[in-house]
């Protein structure tokens, strides 16, 4: 037994599990990706002062504060809809990270890795900014899809994962 494994076995059964190094790796560079992109846009490309700008006739990068959740549902414009939400993702976070610690299945963990690292992403803007700083935007013709960030690709990716694993993947355990 190496040092690694001892420190994982000493650890609570509730706090890590056989892939939480895994779902760590990846949750930290979902992180690292959508809040460096934001900062990067927000503070050298001044996306404020400087923005809309067209990449493509079909994707805008374009600067939307989102004081609700995905969709821009649940819009919170006072400080107990926000702290309410920054609540809501703490809990959900622990949440899926003791799912993914009781998993075994590197599938579902690269799933719920990734809606970890989306949702703390766009709590860090919440903390941060009292928003969520989303940036594109695709349209086509007069057809406007939502304005979303990396976290919410994250996020979409994972709950994807999740339903693929949950109706594809793994057996009916309703039915045992």
């Amino acid at each position: 037994m190496n040092a690694e494994d001892a420190n994982d076995s000493a650890s609570p059964a509730w706090l890590w599990g056989p892939v939480s190094r895994f779902v760590m790796v990846v949750a930290l560079t979902g992180l690292i990706l959508d809040q460096g992109t934001k900062l990067w846009l927000l503070h050298s490309v001044d996306l404020a002062r400087t923005g809309p700008y067209a990449l493509l006739p079909v994707l805008d990068i374009v600067l939307v504060w989102n004081r609700g959740i995905s969709y821009g549902l649940f819009q919170q414009d006072g400080d107990i809809g926000r702290w309410a939400l920054v609540i809501v993702t703490f809990a959900a976070t622990v949440a899926l990270w003791v799912w993914s610690v009781r998993t075994h299945d590197r599938f579902v963990a690269l799933a719920l890795a990734l809606i970890i690292g989306g949702a703390i992403g766009n709590g860090i803007d919440r903390l941060v900014y009292g928003a969520v700083v989303d940036f594109v935007h695709f349209h086509i013709g007069t057809f406007s899809w939502y304005v979303f960030n990396l976290a919410d690709v994250w996020i979409v990716a994972g709950v994807i994962g999740l339903l693929y694993d949950g109706f594809l993947r793994s057996p009916n355990s309703a039915a045992k």
